[in-house]
């Protein structure tokens, strides 16, 4: 990371439902994510409800900056265009304040006033000129520059103009820019003059003062328009800037747009519903590399602290009021430099000695299972589509009715026929599964493997508890989840609709039960509430189930090297739809996007057009992947990939997927021997490149390439990023490692400290096994972070000195 980098992560809980929606009769509802206008993500489509649940969550980095957080309600339509029932908007500087908590929110009307986004750069200035007769007047001069960003107006770019005024009692002077055909960021560089006051005399010996009483009252004000030719103009935004801020000075800066302050509001938003949102918002200010070594150092070892409790990256996850919020950047840290197998095994072993019952081993929310939970995520994800990829696809692609519960069958459905449909799949998932153990990443195998061997030693006399040790993570906790929720995992592009959510949930209930067999003595089929499913289960009971189930966990839990799969079977990384400029390698062919399915492996990129690829770039080929200015085809999200013939011109659908897709190819190539070192940022159009004016196709860039970034093509993870986020975890509790410290000193070798009645949140069941281990990893801990504080404090303080008024 370079020095003061700024990274805003986000992460969004869609915990929950909407309620009471309109239109007031069921409907078929489904929510977008939205940056500004920017589509992120969307949920499933929730069928016939007017309170749909969701229930789903979404993780990721913002790219870029922006002004809103908005989530769009939209009234799903067959035939015609989904309609927006309404809308959830926060201001970026207000994410703070519902962030860690669910909040109901009032859907508000969509209108245009409520859709402003985007920002102008303005230069204004004050002048004081001498006119003919001696006297003085001031004159405001507003140069407006250009605008970045405006929304698109029904999916096209705007045909943009302003409207710059000086507004006051007794005046409203307005000036027009020229319009700009078809740009979300357009260039006017046009300046306006407006006369602010005017003095009677004037003499030299004193210099005109602008009169305050005037100066108070006045204000430039500056609104954008889509030019709507034949039909009515559109409001997209509108800025306000007080004279008085300007005195007799000059200055630039972008601003914010806003909307109108008596916008276009709905007495009746409460009759368009709610929505409750659970919203985790961060941003950090990463540091240089060296600022984190003393923490990443503590970190580091705390597997090796006796007792485990008294280490720094247990107390950081003691001490976050949500685990997930610690476990998340631990385990990426961990990960990233080796230490994360000695740490879960450390815990596990804590874990542990609390569990009473061998059948209960490992089944609860502790630190050790939300650690291997997130180790999976992050080191599974090829394995997962390795082993499952084909059969979802299947089951996706050509559904067959498995619906058996008498309850829920529809009429026609045979329920013998549907049952052995669902065997079908069942057998097809479970074979895949016990038949991956090949593919199944050293790391997780090891972690297995420390896992099955410290239950064994807890429980001696059970000997099945070291395999529903491991069970109780790689079937139900990884396959089972992935099986439910392919799209999580990127199994698949899209929702499954619901007949098929409904046969991925049945196999996966099988799933976990099949896989739960291998480590008990009886079946447990006295356990399922469902009569249907007990009667499901009675053709599964056969002896090859659980020896396969018995092996499968045997191989994945072993530390013995496996014999590689196959060096030659490439590393699935990542794919999806985007669109493509057609490269006209024809004399006929037409320069037009298209849409194309793109996949990358750690051997090639290709697109498809159906199932065969249409063109492949072999990975040791691209020579550079860089953004492409959006002036080159009037697109937004548009990125390069440089190679041997021309550029690829690719179209990503959003901000997010376009910065997704540049990171992992520029992974996957960083170790290329023939990478460039300078590129074009625009394109070659018309005999020259945009950016440059150069009329040779094939001449140097004119720009450096980016810096390269981690080689794992794998594993993403920033290890000083992930620092500074445990950094800011430690700031934002400090008040309860100070009242931690202090109580050590007061408490001695208290076992247990339950804390003050009046926060029982804070230190509830905070294990403190060694009071003076303890006590000393706090006091570092304590010391690191003040250090950290003050070189935040400089950069902070370098930034604010160098902002102006206006400025983002």
């Amino acid at each position: 990371a370079q020095p003061g980098d700024a990274f805003s992560f986000f992460y969004y809980l869609f915990t929950d439902d909407a309620k009471h929606l309109v239109p007031n009769k069921m409907r078929d509802f489904f929510c977008t994510i939205n940056l500004d206008q920017e589509e992120v993500f969307r949920t499933q489509v929730v069928e016939k409800s007017l309170s749909p649940y969701f229930g789903e969550e979404f993780y990721f980095e913002i790219p870029r900056t922006f002004q809103w957080l908005s989530f769009y309600i939209y009234d799903k339509s067959v035939l015609q265009k989904d309609l927006r029932v309404g809308k959830v908007a926060i201001k970026k500087e207000d994410l703070c304040n519902y962030t860690g908590k669910e909040n109901w929110f009032m859907l508000q009307p969509v209108d245009s006033n409520s859709e402003v986004q985007g920002k102008v750069h303005l230069e204004l200035k004050l002048n004081e000129l001498i006119t003919d007769n001696g006297s003085v007047c001031q004159q405001l001069v507003v140069h407006i520059k250009e605008c970045h960003g405006l929304p698109l107006i029904n999916g096209q770019n705007c045909d943009p103009y302003a409207t710059v005024s000086l507004v006051g009692p007794s005046r409203n002077d307005q000036k027009k820019t020229k319009v700009k055909k078809k740009t979300s960021n357009p260039q006017f560089n046009e300046t306006f003059y407006f006369e602010v006051t005017r003095s009677s005399s004037y003499t030299k010996k004193s210099q005109f003062q602008v009169e305050e009483e005037d100066i108070e009252k006045l204000e430039v004000r500056v609104d954008l328009w889509n030019n709507g030719n034949l039909v009515q103009d559109i409001f997209l935004g509108e800025i306000k800037v007080p004279v008085k801020v300007l005195r007799n000075d000059s200055f630039q800066a972008w601003y914010l747009l806003q909307p109108r302050e008596n916008g276009n509001k709905s007495s009746k938003t409460d009759d368009l519903g709610s929505l409750r949102l659970n919203i985790c918002y961060t941003e950090d200010c990463v540091l240089p590399s060296e600022y984190y070594v003393s923490l990443r150092n503590l970190l580091l070892k705390s597997s090796d602290v006796q007792p485990i409790s008294a280490s720094a990256a247990y107390i950081l996850c003691e001490v976050c009021r949500d685990k997930y919020d610690a476990v998340l950047p631990l385990v990426r840290l961990l990960l990233h430099h080796h230490k994360l197998v000695p740490f879960v095994a450390a815990v596990a072993e804590l874990d542990l000695k609390d569990t009473q019952e061998a059948n209960t081993v490992f089944r609860g929310n502790s630190l050790a299972t939300r650690c291997v939970d997130e180790m999976m995520k992050i080191v599974g994800k090829h394995y997962l589509k390795v082993t499952l990829k084909a059969v979802i696809d299947e089951i996706c692609e050509s559904p067959k009715p498995c619906e058996i519960d008498p309850i829920k069958l529809r009429e026609g459905d045979n329920a013998e026929i549907n049952m052995e449909n669902l065997r079908y799949y069942v057998d097809k998932v479970f074979r895949e599964i016990v038949q991956s153990s090949i593919s199944c990443p050293t790391l997780m195998c090891d972690v297995f493997y420390s896992l099955r061997h410290l239950a064994a030693k807890r429980f001696p006399n059970d000997p099945h508890v070291q395999y529903s040790a491991v069970s109780s993570f790689v079937f139900l906790r990884f396959f089972a989840v992935a099986v439910v929720s392919p799209h999580t995992f990127h199994l698949r592009p899209h929702h499954p609709d619901a007949q098929t959510s409904r046969t991925l949930t049945l196999i996966s209930k099988a799933i976990q039960t099949l896989g739960s067999w291998g480590s008990l003595t009886k079946s447990k089929l006295s356990s399922f509430k469902e009569t249907f499913m007990c009667e499901f289960f009675k053709t599964f009971q056969e002896d090859k189930f659980t020896e396969s189930v018995k092996k499968f966990l045997d191989d994945v839990s072993s530390t013995e090297s496996k014999e590689p799969s196959g060096l030659s079977e490439p590393v699935h990384l990542k794919e999806g739809e985007m669109y493509k400029r057609a490269q006209g390698r024809t004399r006929i062919g037409k320069k037009n996007f298209k849409k194309r399915w793109f996949c990358l492996t750690s051997r090639e990129f290709t697109y498809h057009k159906q199932q065969e690829p249409i063109f492949t770039i072999p990975i040791k080929n691209i020579l550079a992947v860089e953004k492409l200015d959006e002036s080159s085809f009037n697109k937004k999200n548009m990125f390069q990939v440089l190679h041997g013939e021309k550029p690829l011109y690719i179209q990503a659908n959003n901000c997010v997927e376009a910065s997704e897709w540049i990171e992992a190819l520029c992974r996957v190539t960083r170790c290329n021997q023939k990478r460039l070192s300078f590129y074009h940022p625009s394109a070659f159009l018309n005999g020259s490149w945009l950016c440059c004016k150069a009329t040779v196709e094939n001449t140097v860039g004119c720009a450096r390439c980016t810096a390269d970034v981690p080689a794992d093509t794998q594993i993403e993870i920033d290890g000083d990023r992930e620092t500074e986020r445990i950094y800011s975890l430690f700031t934002i509790n400090m008040s309860k490692l100070q009242k931690l410290e202090g109580t050590e000193i007061a408490c001695g070798s208290i076992a247990v400290y339950q804390g003050p009645r009046k926060e029982p949140d804070d230190y509830s069941n905070f294990t403190i096994e060694d009071s003076v281990a303890t006590f000393h990893t706090l006091k570092q801990i304590i010391d690191i972070v003040e250090k950290l504080n003050e070189s935040h404090e400089k950069y902070r303080k370098k930034r604010s000195s160098s902002a102006k008024y206006g400025s983002e």
